[in-house]
């Protein structure tokens, strides 16, 4: 295998080095549609918001076909008042 530019072999790396911190933020702005069969724009929406962070999903703005989902998990812990 390979030794990349930073250092580590292959893609993990070692999650506590700032490379990898420089991509946890990450949004898709295309993706594959399989709807469509070619890879184009897409939109981002709030699906659902979870202990474990929000849920977005990716969808094709021309046929609204899902093509991915994340889950953001860089927010601030929320306290819920019942």
């Amino acid at each position: 295998m390979e030794q990349n530019t930073y250092g580590n072999y292959g893609g993990g790396g070692d999650s506590r080095s700032p490379q990898s911190k420089m991509f946890r933020d990450l949004d898709a702005t295309e993706l594959y549609c399989s709807q469509c069969k070619m890879a184009g724009p897409v939109r981002k929406r709030l699906l659902i918001v979870l202990p474990e962070g929000d849920k977005y999903e990716y969808f094709c703005p021309y046929c609204a076909e899902t093509v991915g989902v994340k889950i953001d998990r860089n927010q601030q812990q929320s306290s819920l008042i019942v």
